[in-house]
C-alpha cells in the first residue's frame, strides 16, 4: 500500500541535503514523494530535479507564478492521484521542517519511521467520517499526524510508567 507525500517548496535551497535525500528515496519503498517548487527565486528547483533523477519514487511539480500553500498543496495532491493508485496522501509545508522538525532530514527520517503509524491514524479519521471524502478532503497534515502521534506517544509512557 503506497502513501504520497508532497512537500512545499520555496527558496530552500539551503536547506536542502541532495545526498541525504537520495539515499533515503533509494531505501524507502512504499512512499511516493511529490516535492513542489512554489515559483522559487534560487536554485531549488534545480536542486529537487537531481533529486528526482536519481530517485524512482520522486515526481516534482514547478509552479512557476507564486500560488498560497493551499494551492500548492492542491497542485501536488491533483499530479499524485492522476499519476499514481495511493491510498493515503499527505502534505507538508518545507517552513514546517524548520519550525517543527529542525530541518529537511529530520523530517524524512521521522517520515519513514513512523510510516505505518501514518498510516493507521489516516485510516482511523477515514473511519470516524460518515460521508465518503473528496480528493482534497482526503489530504492530511503529515506534520499535525506526526505531533498528535508524538503526544499519544508521550501519554501511553506516561500510563505505563504510573503502572510501576
Amino acid at each position: 500500500m503506497k502513501t504520497g507525500i508532497i512537500i512545499i517548496f520555496h527558496n530552500y535551497e539551503k536547506e536542502i541535503n541532495i545526498n541525504f535525500f537520495i539515499s533515503y528515496c533509494k531505501k524507502v519503498r512504499d512512499i511516493e514523494f511529490c516535492l513542489v517548487d512554489n515559483d522559487s527565486k534560487d536554485d531549488t528547483y534545480l536542486l529537487l530535479e537531481e533529486v528526482k533523477e536519481q530517485c524512482e519514487n520522486v515526481s516534482i511539480v514547478n509552479i512557476k507564478k507564486f500560488k498560497s500553500d493551499v494551492s500548492a498543496v492542491k497542485s501536488g495532491a491533483r499530479y499524485m492521484y492522476n499519476h499514481f493508485k495511493l491510498n493515503h496522501l499527505g502534505y507538508i509545508h518545507a517552513n514546517l521542517l524548520n519550525k517543527q522538525y529542525q530541518g529537511f532530514n529530520t523530517i524524512i527520517q521521522t517520515i519513514s519511521v513512523h510510516q505505518e503509524a501514518i498510516i493507521k491514524y489516516d485510516k482511523k479519521i477515514i473511519k470516524s467520517h460518515r460521508k465518503r471524502k473528496t480528493l482534497f478532503q482526503k489530504l492530511f497534515s503529515v506534520a499535525e499526524y506526526l505531533t498528535k502521534l508524538e503526544l499519544e506517544k508521550q501519554v501511553d509512557n506516561f500510563h505505563y510508567q504510573s503502572k510501576f
